[in-house]
């Protein structure tokens, strides 16, 4: 355990001996976010091969997966849960980055450490690979290698969306593009558009370079325009997807 109390990279084999005996039913084949991970580049007849190398752990929220800067000895897929991704300001602060979800890939290293920290929002499961196993199958597996460069660009996409986020935009474009982009990634046959964010109301202004009280009144006045539905805290609709990518400046 590191010294914020935490379970870091270098406290995970005892604990992922525990929670692997805990999910002997999880199959790799089996898996409901298979297609959205980099695994989908894992042909079937290849699938015991990276059985092998993956364990499984469970995060409670709040808990930190790893810290900006600590030495990288894994790398995970996320297959339940979603995570926030955040870097440490000089001053001690954290500055959250973005969100990860079902089927992401995790674990950005620079310099043999984490480019980042990572957090449960949710009670989060892992699919976790040492590094030198990943890179032994990332080899033998040229395909999967596609795949996570694949993945790398849509990262690198979302980093420069955030960038014209938080530069570009007013609050009220900042808050619909942040809702509409989390539509984007949903996969939901639902009628309406309806979204869960896990987040809370602090985590989004964050992430958006606003203050709470900002983020707080434009839900406020976006619910009062009618663009978009406020059932609870964590859930939100958009009745009229038009009116809110034209009202978020979206082309």
């Amino acid at each position: 355990m590191n010294r914020s109390g935490n379970f870091g990279a270098n406290d995970m084999t005892d604990r992922q001996r525990q929670t692997s005996a805990g999910h002997a039913h999880h199959r790799c084949d089996q898996c409901d976010v298979r297609h959205k991970a980099m695994c989908a580049a894992v042909d079937f007849k290849d699938i015991d091969r990276l059985a092998a190398i993956v364990s499984h752990r469970d995060i409670d929220p709040g808990q930190v997966i790893f810290e900006e800067g600590e030495t990288a000895e894994y790398a995970y897929n996320i297959s339940r849960g979603e995570v926030r991704l955040y870097k440490l300001l000089p001053d001690g602060r954290r500055q959250i980055t973005g969100f990860l979800g079902e089927g992401d890939f995790l674990g950005l290293v620079s310099d043999s450490t984490y480019a980042y920290g990572a957090e449960a929002m949710t009670p989060v499961e892992l699919c976790s690979m040492r590094l030198t196993n990943l890179e032994r199958l990332l080899a033998d597996i040229p395909p999967v290698r596609e795949k996570l460069l694949d993945m790398s660009r849509d990262e690198l996409a979302a980093a420069q969306e955030q960038m014209l986020l938080l530069g570009r935009k007013t609050a009220r474009e900042k808050l619909l593009s942040f809702l509409l982009h989390r539509l984007d990634q949903a996969e939901s046959d639902a009628p309406e558009s309806k979204l869960h964010l896990p987040m809370s109301r602090t985590d989004i202004a964050d992430y958006l370079g606003l203050t709470i009280e900002t983020v707080s009144r434009t839900f406020t006045a976006l619910r009062d325009e009618g663009l978009i539905e406020l059932p609870d805290t964590h859930t939100v609709v958009l009745p009229d997807l038009e009116a809110v990518r034209e009202a978020a400046g979206a082309f």
